[in-house]
């Protein structure tokens, strides 16, 4: 995949809007609402992935129809300047972390959280506190989305399986 940054024209525009709002949309359809064949539709996609534009096609999920019913917005402040590279490393070993970036302001990182429960959300915040470098976490649950149609209002990843839940729940005092 190329990375450089490439040109399109409207017609790219009309046929990324098409595929943003329907992955599913088959070339042909797309084809005529933009005035090309399917074979010119299927041609400019592929270039589009090829040159980086298109970064993949997803499904979005109803959250809690993958167990995920609690979530949270966690701002992460660390000792020290801890390097995004190791920030990343820490996250991705939290499946329930669904988002994670580097930001401006007093927090260093802002993550997105999805868990089963707030039982399991304060399991997840525990694991992310004892890392060495996090001086402190403040968290911020999501109530409702105002945009229910929005990708944030999604999930694009199944809950933890049984048995990470099982052995989260043997390291909790009964």
């Amino acid at each position: 995949m190329n990375s450089r940054p490439t040109s399109f024209d409207e017609l790219d525009r009309k046929i990324l809007t098409a595929l943003m709002a329907n992955a599913r949309t088959s070339f042909a359809e797309i084809g005529t609402a933009v005035g090309l064949s399917s074979t010119a539709v299927k041609r400019r996609v592929d270039r589009l992935r090829e040159t980086g534009v298109i970064t993949g096609f997803t499904a979005t999920v109803k959250p809690s129809a993958l167990g995920w019913s609690t979530e949270a917005y966690v701002e992460v402040y660390c000792e020290g300047a801890a390097p995004p590279r190791r920030l990343a490393e820490v996250v991705r070993n939290h499946p329930e972390i669904t988002a994670a970036m580097t930001v401006t302001g007093g927090a260093d990182a802002l993550l997105h959280v999805r868990a089963r429960d707030v039982d399991h959300f304060e399991e997840v915040l525990e694991r992310i506190r004892v890392e060495p470098f996090i001086r402190k976490t403040i968290s911020v649950m999501v109530l409702s989305h105002l945009l229910p149609e929005s990708p944030e209002a999604g999930a694009n990843q199944p809950a933890p399986t049984e048995p990470a839940q099982d052995a989260a729940d043997m390291r909790r005092p009964a």
